[in-house]
């Protein structure tokens, strides 16, 4: 399925800034990216996107279930692709690093907590905070 098709399928136009977009999302060396981190690599490749547009087009992949946002400790919102995959976060409080990681016991030890309170969990993420390996060195 091309990205003109997987933006179609979800009822958006295929317009120019959503392709570029969605194309740094698919292919882009960060995972996780902020509104301002999209519009630096737009820059990069002297795009004429504006920081508005990339803050509506965001806005509407999200809506679209395309991407999904978390707010962590930074106060900004940080968009990555949702490809259907549950997984949690490390984030480093020194350089703002985002590592994604799944364990299956904790997800087990999650629904079991849960369950033992009368809770029956629709959703859930999970972010761990510290260091990266790169910035405990230092």
């Amino acid at each position: 399925m091309t990205n003109i098709d997987n933006l179609k399928s979800t009822g958006l136009k295929a317009t120019l800034p959503r392709l570029k977009i969605l194309e740094i999302f698919q292919t882009g060396k960060l995972r996780h990216m902020t509104a301002e981190d999209v519009f630096r690599v737009l820059l990069d490749e002297h795009s004429d996107i504006g920081l508005a547009t990339v803050y509506r087009v965001l806005t509407q992949f999200e809506q679209a279930g395309i991407l999904i946002r978390s707010n962590f400790e930074s106060g900004k919102a940080v968009y990555e692709l949702n490809e259907g995959q549950h997984h949690d976060h490390f984030i480093c409080t020194a350089c703002g690093k985002v590592e994604e990681f799944y364990d299956a016991e904790i997800e087990k030890r999650q629904q079991s907590i849960a369950k033992s309170k009368g809770w029956l969990v629709q959703d859930h993420t999970m972010a761990l905070y510290g260091q990266c390996a790169e910035c405990a060195k230092k």
